[in-house]
């Protein structure tokens, strides 16, 4: 009778103890001037979330913008109007003022050039940050914003939307494809004055084309018109892979992977939310998705082929220009 009594005891008292919530994780952003910080806010706040998106949640942004990028300049006002607006996310006058207010940051100024001033404070707070495309405004300020990443060690991580569509990072361990010979790559190269030219749009391409093809590029060569871009990587195993940037006619994203197995087109860009998942568990586990060391090739790469450029198509080591980057801080 004892046993019955006592057991039900124990029934009652933990029905009057409610489950321990889930600790969601409160996101700051830094940079109001893109687009991404509306579709990013959107699937984080919705009541109706799942998954990994359920674990995140945007409370306060600060604005931030370049008056000198007209992308930026043109559009801070509005999404940040948004934010407050729509999303009631609280609006902050600086950085300093967001990170007492949040666990997470995701630094999404359009503009590459400030990532490394604004990301200082982030790593000193200890805060993991997500750092959209382009990580940085130089290969040299790319090189230092993983290097004071691992000195405050602070989990940190970049990438293109691109990469974790499924028919595009499925692609190097696809049993149909086999092993992954080469990579052919076109999209959308849109230039802009303040950034080496493939960095402010060609980085999507360019992460593309690592994401099948892997790390170990050891040379690049450019050639270069107004409209196109053809940009021909070597790797040290001897594979070729080649990114198109488009400028003129009709433009889009693809591309072919040529396998041991297959002669395989890539898969479509499925939009934001598989890289939005991937965010959300590196905040949870601090652990990131891509590395650095990939991370800071993807954009050697391309400063590579801008000095391809200059020097009329000739191959450039990609040693040669993380040597120089390194050297020039």
């Amino acid at each position: 009778m004892r046993t019955v009594f006592a057991s039900a005891l124990v029934l009652v008292f933990a029905g009057m103890c409610p489950a321990q919530e889930k600790k969601v994780l409160r996101a700051g952003i830094i940079g109001l001037d893109t687009s991404h910080v509306v579709a990013f806010t959107k699937a984080l706040n919705d009541p109706n979330a799942k998954g990994p998106l359920a674990d995140v949640k945007v409370v306060a942004a600060y604005p931030g913008g370049s008056p000198d990028v007209t992308a930026s300049r043109t559009r801070v006002k509005g999404f940040t109007e948004t934010l407050r607006n729509k999303y009631k996310v609280e609006i902050v006058d600086s950085i300093e003022a967001l990170l007492p207010k949040v666990d997470v940051i995701l630094l999404e100024s359009v503009d590459g050039r400030p990532h490394l001033k604004q990301a200082i404070p982030v790593f000193k707070a200890g805060k993991p940050i997500f750092i959209d495309k382009p990580v940085a405004g130089s290969l040299a300020d790319a090189i230092e914003i993983f290097e004071l990443a691992k000195k405050y060690k602070v989990p940190c991580f970049s990438s293109s939307s691109l990469r974790f569509s499924s028919g595009i990072i499925g692609m190097r361990n696809d049993s149909k494809v086999g092993k992954v010979i080469g990579c052919s790559i076109y999209a959308p190269c849109s230039l802009e004055e303040h950034h080496p030219d493939l960095f402010w749009y060609g980085v999507h391409g360019c992460e593309m084309l690592f994401t099948i093809m892997g790390t170990g590029c050891e040379s690049v060569s450019r050639t270069n018109t107004k409209g196109t871009d053809v940009v021909v990587g070597k790797w040290k195993d001897g594979r070729i892979g080649t990114f198109r940037g488009i400028r003129d006619g009709r433009s889009g994203y693809g591309g072919l992977v040529f396998g041991s197995k297959a002669i395989v087109p890539v898969g479509r860009y499925e939009g934001y939310i598989p890289l939005l998942v991937e965010i959300c568990k590196f905040f949870k586990t601090g652990k990131a998705p891509v590395s650095a060391e990939e991370t800071i090739e993807i954009f050697a790469f391309m400063e590579a082929a801008d000095e391809s450029k200059r020097q009329n198509g000739a191959p450039v080591k990609i040693a040669d220009v993380i040597e120089k980057a390194r050297s020039s801080k």
